[in-house]
Order: structure tokens, then sequence, then C-alpha cells
């Protein structure tokens, strides 16, 4: 094993190209080669890059690994791909990624399949980055699936996560709000030469106005446009940056969200007909019943859980939920989200450009809230209620 990891250390490719085979499927070798590998070496980087599918990540990885050789740094790629049904190996291949670094020696790409592995990362992930940061690179840089809010599994892999999305995504930008937000220490707009790039920046923008790091690190967004490298030296630098706030902690792992969804809220015609279906045939219970008169609405609260369903019903044909009955019909109305400090998220909303349709005031069962058009959030009307 000894002689093994010396190989590796010392910039052999083929014994190198042996361990990952092992890596990945788990032979018993494995375990020992790499402790005597022991921990990657200090200046090595691991950025994970991860995103939905049709961002970019495969040439914007490639625009990265461009850019880092020139600044003379050395490269390990870990592409992460797809299982074929067949093989079980990775549908894609790096031959038909990266091509043009076909004999620089100070890149090395391995791809390699997922295997079922949730979270757009393979279980053996972890330890084949070990195995590239320990033969002497630079630079580890793991490409994920692009499997959209699932795939957060990078972070704990990663010193430094990069989120990549495109302009005119609007429902991929809304899924990182699942999940993503919480890992991404850079966010990337790719394909910055599309219209729309200001909207996407702006709706990342409004979101991270909702939510507060850990650590008190504010992603910050950098514009690419991968095919020409336009922006790829300042991705370089922001990931440098980023991985100074995160040196101190290790890798980001995911956090829960302190924001939570409280409550659906649900036009009807009637409530007590509708609690014929919640309550008569789901079983569940009404924890408040009340009518909030300056909405004009009477109002049920069933809980699933922790979050609530809210029946909506009104009580003045002029109320709001009776021209959204009268415009669409019954149906979901609006998602509401419990935030730890409202009046704050209202000031950094104000200041992101978000439209608000009103003061912070009280509602049902007391709570204070305000409401966010759907042109600020993909087209939800979105409430957000003081925890």
């Amino acid at each position: 094993m000894q002689d093994w990891a010396a190989k590796i250390a010392s910039g052999d490719v083929r014994a190198l190209a042996r361990a990952a085979t092992a890596i990945e499927n788990h032979a018993p070798e494995a375990a020992g080669l790499l402790s005597a590998l022991g921990p990657a070496p200090p200046g090595s980087v691991t950025v994970g890059v991860t995103g939905p599918p049709g961002a970019g990540k495969s040439s914007l990885v490639d625009a990265m690994a461009r850019a880092l050789r020139r600044a003379g740094k050395t490269v390990g790629i870990v592409a992460v791909d797809p299982s074929s049904r067949v093989t079980g190996g990775a549908i894609l291949g790096d031959r038909i990624r990266m091509q043009t670094h076909h004999g620089d020696p100070g890149i090395y790409i391995r791809s390699m399949a997922t295997r079922g592995a949730m979270g757009g990362l393979a279980q053996s992930t972890a330890n084949l980055a070990r195995l590239i940061a320990a033969s002497g690179k630079d630079f580890v840089i793991i490409e994920t699936v692009g499997v959209g809010q699932d795939e957060v599994d990078v972070a704990r892999v990663a010193d430094v996560t990069v989120v990549v999305l495109v302009p005119g995504m609007g429902d991929d930008v809304q899924t990182i709000k699942a999940g993503i937000m919480e890992i991404a220490d850079v966010f990337v707009i790719n394909k910055a030469d599309h219209a729309g790039v200001a909207q996407t920046e702006q709706e990342i923008r409004q979101m991270q106005s909702l939510s507060h790091r850990a650590d008190g690190w504010v992603p910050p967004v950098v514009r690419t446009i991968a095919i020409d490298g336009t922006g790829v030296d300042e991705l370089l630098v922001a990931i440098g940056k980023a991985r100074e706030a995160n040196v101190a902690r290790g890798p980001v792992t995911p956090l829960p969200s302190a924001i939570h969804v409280d409550h659906l809220g649900i036009a009807v015609k009637s409530i007590e007909s509708a609690l014929g279906f919640y309550a008569g045939q789901l079983g569940m219970n009404v924890s408040l019943r009340e009518t909030v008169e300056q909405e004009k609405v009477h109002v049920a609260m069933l809980p699933v859980g922790g979050p609530r369903i809210e029946l909506l019903e009104p009580s003045d044909p002029d109320s709001v939920i009776a021209k959204f009955i009268a415009k669409r019909g019954e149906g979901l109305h609006h998602v509401a989200l419990r935030v730890p400090d409202l009046n704050a998220a209202v000031e950094r909303l104000r200041a992101a450009g978000a439209r608000l349709l009103n003061e912070p005031r009280a509602g049902a069962g007391g709570h204070l809230y305000v409401f966010v058009h759907p042109a600020s959030t993909g087209g939800v009307l979105l409430e957000l209620i003081q925890e």
C-alpha cells in the first residue's frame, strides 16, 4: 500500500487510475490505500459545481480548467454521470466531455456513475476527490449530474460549492429555495449573453434576502459565458474568497432553513363543503375557525404535521378571495412561509425591488404577515409570516 500511495503522490497516472477504479468499485484494498495516502494536501481546493440540467455545467468546468491551467495550476475533474441501465457505468464519458484536454499532464479527468445514489453524487465521490487531491492536483472540480433541488450532497464533499443557473429558467430558479440555496457558496448565471439575466439575478438576490447563512457569508452572483470564457476569471476569484471564508469551518453541511412552510391557502366557495373532504374523508382536524374582517374572509385551519392547510371562504362578494374564485375558480391561492424576522425580511425585499402588497399586519390567529406579489416570486402569491 505504501508503494502504491507513493506512486500516486508522485503523479503516476496509471497508479492513480487503478486506485480510482478500486475506490469506485469499493474494492477491499481501497480503504487501506486511502489510509496510506493520508489527508488531502492543505493547499488543495475541492470545488463542487451543481445546478439544474441545461445550465452548461460541463462547459463551465471546461472553461475553469483552462483558466486554472493558464494560471499554472493543476486540475482534477470528477464528472458524475447517470448510470447506464445496461452496463452500470457512466453514460457520458470523459473522452466525450473534454477531448481538448487530452495529453495535458496537468489535468486528470475521471467520469463515474451515480449507480443509483441520490443527491447527484455517487457514494464514493468523496474518496475519489480525496485521491485526486493526494496525487498533487491543486484543484479538484466535481461536476454533478444535474438533478435539481436534491443535488445537495456535493456540499459535504466540496470546500466551495458553485450553483450554476441560466437566464429564463424560472421554475428551476425556484427549486433552489428547496435545498440548493442553503449550500451555495457562489452563484453563477451562465449563458449571460441570453435575455433575462438581470431578472434571474434579481430572483437570486430576493431569495437571499429571505435567508441568511449561519456563518454570515453572502454568496456572490457571477455572470459567465462559458463557451468563450467570459467571467471565468471573476468566478475563480469568487471561489478563492469563498474558500477563505470556509476554511475555518471545513466543508458546508446543509442546515435546516430558518424559513419554514406555515400553510397553503386554498380558496373555496364553502368551507363546510370543503370540510366534507378534508375532515370527513381524510380525517383531518380543524384547529381554528375565525373570520378576518379586514380581508373579508372566513378561515379554517387544518394541521398537516408542522404546516397547515388554510381554507379561505369569502365573507363578502367584494373580497379578494371572492374575486379570485370568480376569475380562476377554487384552488391554491397562496403559499405562506414563516420567517424569523418579518420586519428585517420586508426591508431586504424592498431594497431588492420586490413588490409588496401590504404593510405587516395581524391576520388569522393574530400573526403578523405580508404578501409578496407573484411578479416577484416566480408566479406564486407568497405570504410571509412572523415566526
